[in-house]
């Protein structure tokens, strides 16, 4: 379908020639021209913003003059100006754990607007939307040469539902495309394919237009093509299908970071490295809801990957995104990964006509700047459970004998309890330091163990540097006979089918092989927490035993009960790191000091033995990474293997649902919907379902792992004769919103602070007892009563899971009080028509010493709600006592609004479409 551009009332549409092609574009310096406001300034993330403005403006129906001129007053007020704004990506990208839902909701949208007397062909993408099926492998198989066909075997076993679903979708939506299983992770494979940097379309006229490539993804770590300097970030699936179907995205102008890179990497450093660093630094900077752009002279030394790698981990940080300017080393990755030459000229032509390219005195106006010095980068991991523990090398280990003392209640502050030394490795005293024997093994396991070792997730996968690193590492390791410890379970999962390549071309995968980092398949795993079982015997003794066992993952993710329901510390490093704590399969062991292991001949290795130079690892990619790579592995991209080709789906304009699936069920939203919108009212009378703390990710809220015979998901399932062994994951049964809510607030780890050191998805019931949070809501929503979540700081960090507000919704939460949402959770609350709040004035749960027993009341909704309203809220405690506080409604703009007084942005485009 052709873009629809604006009135364009400046004139600022002009041509360029390039590759031989003339197009059209819309100019920014004619902008400037033309009197509306002086733009040479602005960073090069905030001119592609502004060149939407320039290309959709329609005389204020939904972009203005004003809106233009807005990013001129943006830089003449250093850097700030929060004016709303209407903003329409290019495209739209999507992983099935998020895509499928995405496209379940779509479904009953047709279904919903036939119910309204609508036309169902009106439900269709009107912006190209590629789907990327990644999440749903997992590691059953590791550490032999069939790993990779097991589970691959096993993975459509599994989602055959899902995957006839999608294949429908496909056929049904136009603009939809599939990326079959097997091919790689949704965001490496936009990155080494789909980005384009500069896109082109034939507008209403038929006339060729260049434009910047720009999307929207349901999957937080779409921020990775801005390495590309591609603008895209993740938004959760409700969102997204609201983009998709023409719904401009309301924001607001955002301020941006200028980050100063300057130096270069220092031998034995990684990209893995740097990034844990730069998370640190921006974390504590605070930058949510804001660009970060990346600039400076240290870019001249920064290679395409390792900006992906920056790039890729802007939710870790806080961001809305991290940007890199168009360079040229921009047009040396897109050369090198295939893309058309006359594209690779187009990029740079448009670039330079449109002020967008990062030349020696690129020096934009940011809202504020911080700087790194590159060369003066470590080693470094970053855990036990959060991105932003960033702890260098040096520290690991003395670092975990914290954690373990924190963990059995030791309290080292005062230097009361001394760290006694065994050998060559920090130990814990007995008191803090747990082991046990595995039964049928000859080894221990302790406080510390790596049971999990994994080269996973596009973060690192997409990097030929760290993986080629890895590589040799595992070869120098072979060399002198070291492997991994036997009750390690490695694993290696690549980001796309060119990284095979090159490992192989390179016989590097062959040394892998022999440490046990077997190819287990083409998908985020262990990232996502489909890190499979471990050895039964392994997990009996870590959780009769209650010890801390240990993850080192070369992933983005170390949130609480991601990654193994067995694993309580995870680690990010460096796939060379993975490597070597594999090896010494111990988190207690230092590697900056200690022997690694053994050779053949009993004498000891050290990291440094085994760790390989720069020029080693830029001289093997150099020769092993090439274009013909890309091009070759990327050739049939949507064809997929015989698997694939043989999935057989219905072909018609509406889903048959099938009323026995246990993965697809058509979900309640729309269903006996008014033409007419609501009003949003008062909230009177509400009980207090969850009282959680600060950084409560999406992970807390919507897991996306495995689940139990015992929780309310898997008795749903077991009360349908699925049997444990056939759970699957959450992530994987995200068509079906009876599951989805019975696992919201059901993550392993979760901590409700109205039981007293309970950890699981617990609750007082109406009655006063302790029961499942799915089961007091049921409970709560029969009797009538609305329900509020009160939590903390950073409320919904992590991934951007819609079903951390769908579940809220169903489970008949009204609204959220935390001190602080980050930025995609707080959209998909309001897009399903809960509202957030946040506490002001210094006030917080326990300042009120909340403890579950209160009445909750919210004035102020009724009538005239304006954005950022502050509202009285009366909280009347069990003693009779009663309590009115100020909070700060968090809807943010006007067309917010109109969301949740519609009961949520589906509902909104839907009414609008069955009128239109």
């Amino acid at each position: 379908m052709p873009i629809v551009t604006g009135k364009d009332s400046a004139g600022t549409r002009k041509t360029l020639t390039a590759g031989g092609k003339t197009v059209a574009y819309y100019s920014i310096p004619a902008a400037q021209e033309a009197g509306l406001g002086d733009f040479s300034r602005l960073p090069a993330s905030l001119k592609v913003v502004l060149e939407n403005m320039l290309r959709f403006e329609d005389g204020g129906r939904t972009v203005s003059v004003d809106d233009i001129r807005a990013f001129a007053e943006w830089g003449a007020n250093g850097g700030k100006n929060p004016r709303e704004i209407a903003y329409r990506p290019a495209r739209v990208l999507m992983q099935d754990f998020t895509g499928v839902p995405a496209v379940v909701d779509l479904a009953a949208m047709r279904d919903g607007i036939k119910a309204l007397g609508g036309d169902a062909q009106k439900i269709n993408p009107l912006n190209p939307v590629d789907l990327v099926i990644d999440h749903s492998v997992m590691i059953d198989e590791f550490g032999n040469p069939r790993a990779f066909q097991r589970n691959v075997e096993l993975e459509y076993e599994r989602n055959m539902e899902r995957y006839q679903f999608l294949k429908w979708g496909q056929n049904a939506f136009q603009n939809f495309r599939v990326v079959p299983p097997g091919t790689g992770i949704c965001h490496q494979v936009n990155l080494e394919y789909l980005a384009q940097t500069v896109w082109t379309d034939t507008d209403q006229d038929g006339a060729t237009v260049a434009y910047p490539d720009t999307l929207v993804g349901t999957d937080s770590h779409t921020t990775m093509v801005n390495g590309l300097a591609v603008l895209g970030w993740g938004v959760g699936g409700i969102e997204a299908e609201a983009a998709m179907l023409g719904q401009p995205v309301s924001m607001l102008i955002p301020e941006v970071v200028g980050f100063k890179l300057t130096g270069q990497m220092v031998e034995g450093t990684t990209a893995t490295d740097l990034v844990l660093k730069v998370v640190a630094m921006l974390r504590k900077k605070g930058v949510v809801g804001k660009f970060v752009e990346f600039y400076g002279e240290g870019l001249d030394h920064l290679p395409l990957a390792d900006r992906a790698t920056i790039a890729n981990m802007a939710p870790e940080y806080g961001a809305t995104c991290g940007f890199f300017p168009i360079d040229a080393e921009t047009l040396r990755y897109l050369r090198q990964t295939g893309r058309d030459e006359d594209r690779i000229a187009l990029v740079e032509a448009y670039a330079k006509e449109n002020g967008m390219w990062r030349g020696a005195d690129y020096e934009p106006v940011y809202t504020d700047t911080l700087q790194l010095d590159m060369s003066e980068i470590v080693p470094a991991v970053s855990g036990p459970k959060r991105p932003q523990d960033y702890t260098p090398l040096t520290q690991a280990a003395e670092s975990f004998y914290k954690v373990v003392c924190d963990y059995r209640g030791i309290d080292v502050s005062n230097g009361a309890v001394e760290m006694a030394s065994e050998g060559d490795t920090i130990t814990a005293p007995a008191d803090a330091r747990k082991s046990a024997s595995v039964a049928g093994e000859d080894y221990k396991l302790r406080d510390g163990s790596v049971v999990i070792a994994s080269i996973t997730s596009c973060t690192n996968t997409s990097n030929p540097y760290v993986l080629i690193g890895a590589g040799l590492v595992a070869r120098k390791a072979r060399a002198l006979g070291l492997t991994r410890k036997p009750w390690v379970k490695t694993s290696l999962a690549p980001g796309s089918q060119v990284v095979s390549e090159y490992l192989e071309a390179a016989g590097l995968q062959e040394d892998l092989d022999a440490l046990g980092f077997n190819l287990v398949g083409y998908g985020c795993t262990t990232c996502i927490g489909n890190s499979g079982p471990l050895q039964p015997e392994i997990s009996k003794a870590i959780n009769d035993n209650d010890l801390v066992a240990v993850s080192v993952l070369s992933g983005n993710r170390n949130f609480e009960g991601r990654i193994s329901p067995d694993v309580r510390a995870n680690y990010l490093a460096s796939p060379p790191l993975v490597v070597a704590y594999a090896i010494a399969g111990d988190i207690n062991v230092d590697l900056t000091n200690d022997p690694i292991g053994q050779d053949q001949y009993g004498r000891d290795v050290y990291l440094k033995d085994i760790w390989p130079s720069n020029k080693e690892i830029a001289d093997l990619v150099h020769e092993v990474v090439t274009r013909e790579a890309f091009q070759k592995k990327y050739a049939d991209v949507f064809k997929g293997d015989e698997r694939w080709q043989a999935v057989e789906t219905t072909d018609s304009e509406t889903y048959d649902w099938p009323a026995t699936s246990t993965y697809i069920q058509n979900p309640p939203y729309f269903q006996g919907m008014d033409k007419e919108k609501g009003k949003i009212a008062n909230l009177e009378g509400a009980r207090i379902l969850a009282l959680l703390g600060d950084m409560i990710t999406t992970d807390h809220i919507s897991p996306a792992g495995s689940f139990k015979p015992t929780t309310p998901a898997g008795k749903y399932l077991t009360e349908r004769q699925v049997a444990p062994k056939d759970f699957n994951s959450y992530g994987s049964r995200r068509g079906n919103h009876e599951i989805m809510m019975r696992g919201t607030f059901a993550n392993i780890r979760i901590k409700n602070e109205m039981l007293d050191g309970v950890e699981g998805g617990y609750t007082l019931g109406p009655d006063g007892k302790q029961t499942s949070i799915f089961d007091a809501s049921m409970a709560y929503q029969e009797a009538g009563t609305p329900l509020v979540v009160i939590g903390g700081i950073e409320y919904g960090a992590g991934s951007s899971r819609d079903w951390a507000a769908k579940g809220t919704n169903l489970l008949g939460v009204k609204a959220v009080i935390a001190e602080s949402f980050e930025r995609i959770h707080r959209s998909n609350l309001v897009g399903m028509g809960v509202i957030p709040f946040e506490f002001t004035g210094g006030d917080n749960r326990k300042t009120l010493e909340l403890n579950g027993d209160e009445v909750i009341s919210i004035e102020g909704l009724e009538g005239d709600l304006k954005p950022l309203s502050m509202v009285p809220c009366t909280i009347r405690y069990a003693d009779g006592r009663e309590r009115t506080i100020r909070i700060k409604c968090r809807i943010d703009t006007e067309v917010e609004i109109e969301y949740v007084e519609n009961g949520g942005v589906l509902h909104y485009v839907l009414r609008n479409l069955a009128k239109a």
